[in-house]
Parts: C-alpha cells; structure tokens; sequence
C-alpha cells in the first residue's frame, strides 16, 4: 500500500518517459536508459532532475522540451548526460536517472534475494492458495508466463510432484524456465505450446509427456486466462480498443473447454483474470455452469477479496463463491501518509489487502467424468 508524497520540489530540469516506464517507476524503479523520450536541452550527468510520464505518447523521442500531458513522478538524478542517452549507442541499456524522490515510497526489490523470492502482487499470490495443489499431484498451468503462479505452485508442493507450465510464446516460456531454475524448483516442465490445443484428440498415449495431453490427465488445472488487463495497476496510458477488450470472452472461453477436459474427475479448476469487466469474470462463470453441469462452484480458502458482482445471472450464494479484488472500493485518492498515522493496525491491514490490482478467481470442482 502506498501514500503520495506531497511538497516535492519540481526542478526546472525536466526527463520525459514514456507511459510504461511511468508505471515501472510508481513500481518503484528507476528510469532505465530506454525509457527516457526526452530530456532538457542542457542536462548532465550529475543534475537534480524532475522526472514526468507522457501518458498519451505524444512526445517526439529527443525533444528538447514537452509542453503535452505530463504526469509528475518525482525527482531523480541522472546518471548520463543528454547527449550520451540520445547518442544512438545500443549498449546504453542501465539506468539512465536513479530516483532519490518518487511521489510514491514503493521500495525497489530488484535483485533482492532472487533465489529465495519471486515478487507477486497480493492476488497473484492469492490464486495458488485457492488452488491449493498437494505433494505428488500433476498440475497445469495453462498460460503460465512469466512463471510467477507456476514457481508458487511448485513451492506449496514442496516442489514433489509435477507443474505442467504452457505459454504460446517461445520467449515467455524462457523466462519461466529461467524463474523455475533460479529459484530451485525441479518439478517444473515448461512448454512452448498454445493452450487451446492443449488436449490430445487421438487415444494414443504420449511417453514423453509433452503436450498435447490425453483427456482427464490433471489433478488440479490453473487457468489464469489472456485478458484484457484492466486491474492492472498503476497504468497512466489506456490504450484498449473495443474490439480488443471484446476479442478475450471467446479466447477464455477455448481454454476453459480445454482445461475442463483435461482435468480429472475430482479434480480442481481455478480460473482468475487480473481484469475488471463483467463479461470475462462473472459472465464466464455463468456460461461455464450452464455449459459444464458436472463443474461445482467451490468457497476459496483465503478470502481477501470481495465478492461477485451483479448482472451475470448467478446467485447471492454462488456471487459469495467467487473473489473479486476491486481497489476502487478503497478511498486512497490524494491521501496523505500523515493523515493515517494514527489509525488501527486492523483497519491498515485491511487498506493494504483492498489496495492492490483489479483481479477476479473463482474455484470448481469436476464432479465426474466427460
């Protein structure tokens, strides 16, 4: 959780960045060299630099000034000269401006002990308690990059067992064999492999176990599904069209049926999405209960979120089932640090679960066999 810092000083020496190295910096980064569009036309390595965020993306790489929407970020000191960051090298790849005085006090844990620890945010970490995966059980996730459930996953098995990790993306399944072998875990398999044709059509059984897989081959699945995003946090740039947001229902939907019948009878299906729409949470609920009558609903153990929300058909008591982390429910806008000095250390727990992404997990159980 975190407070915006009043009374920074601006300087009159300006770097623009662009909209996702912004948020990176909210994150508690600095500003890495090819983050930055534009810089003061006479900045040195050494200057006390005010750093903003070009939240439409309308500054022109190497300008020399920005009068456009600007969002301030805090104060930095720049490690390079503005010549040498717009010199063209391609070596220039570190950090560009080290921020002494962000407006948000979010510590950097960059290279902290990265053998031990994988940085999640609270839902994230959330969604493989639900899940719930035991010693010796075989498990996928379905659309498992960067590798952050999978690695979690693996360590509440006592890293016994077997984590089936499939992305599409070759570069993404890299990284999380690199996370699963930094961190020590052995009892991941990664696969560069599109989900939707996960499930195996002819009977022939594959020795090797690699994708894709034979009917009810799971015990537990974990489809944290493509979608549109929109819990992320922070994010100062939307650049979502409506034919975008609207591609994601079908998608979801294709995995879903691949990972229903994949799973085990008995076994457990969680599905989250770290966005805040209707039609890819509680809409895709509905459809799956009407679609799959053999698929229960199941209470989640922890329950931080909030419950459900109305308009997708589903019940008081099936809405109490699902968990939907919402930080819109939090009233943290301009709040200052000072003003909660005083408060209880309940009612601060309770501030730092409510505020985080927009996220949504709901848990069923396969009832008998397809």
């Amino acid at each position: 959780m975190n407070f915006r810092r009043k009374n920074i000083k601006k300087q009159h020496c300006e770097a623009i960045v662009g909209a996702q190295c912004g948020n990176a910096v909210l994150r508690g980064a600095h500003v890495y060299v090819p983050g930055i569009v534009s810089a003061s036309k006479f900045m040195k390595a050494g200057d006390v630099i005010s750093v903003y965020s070009d939240i439409k993306g309308k500054c022109k790489k190497g300008a020399k000034e920005f009068d456009g929407t600007k969002v301030f970020l805090g104060n930095g000191i720049s490690e390079l000269s503005r010549k040498e960051i717009f010199s063209g090298l391609p070596e220039l790849r570190g950090i560009g401006i080290r921020m002494t005085e962000p407006i948000y006090l979010s510590p950097s844990f960059d290279n902290v002990l990265p053998s031990y620890l994988f940085l999640q945010n609270l839902p994230s970490a959330v969604v493989a308690h639900v899940l719930d995966p035991q010693p010796g059980e075989k498990i996928l996730d379905l659309c498992a990059a960067p590798g952050g459930k999978t690695t979690h996953i693996a360590a509440l098995m006592h890293d016994q067992g077997e984590v089936i990790a499939l992305d599409k993306i070759s570069n993404k399944v890299e990284k999380i064999k690199q996370n699963a072998l930094l961190l020590g875990l052995n009892s991941i398999k990664a696969f560069c492999f599109d989900g939707t044709k996960a499930l195996k059509l002819d009977m022939v059984k594959d020795a090797e176990g690699k994708p894709p897989f034979l009917p009810e081959s799971f015990d537990r699945i974990l489809l944290d599904a493509p979608c549109s995003g929109m819990g992320q946090r922070p994010n100062m740039a939307c650049s979502w069209t409506l034919k975008e947001v609207t591609s994601y229902q079908p998608l979801q939907r294709k995995l879903f049926t691949v990972a229903v019948e994949l799973l085990k009878p008995g076994g457990v299906l969680v599905y989250s999405t770290c966005t805040i729409s209707l039609a890819e949470n509680e809409e895709q609920v509905a459809w799956a209960l009407r679609t799959f009558p053999y698929l229960q609903l199941q209470p989640q153990e922890p329950q931080i979120g909030g419950e459900g929300m109305l308009g997708a058909g589903l019940s008081l008591e099936q809405l109490k089932q699902l968990q939907r982390f919402d930080p819109s429910v939090v009233p943290l806008r301009d709040t200052d640090i000072d003003a909660l000095r005083d408060a209880r250390i309940e009612d601060m727990i309770w501030l730092a679960n409510k505020d985080c992404i927009g996220f949504f997990i709901a848990k069923f159980i396969k009832c008998k066999s397809t």
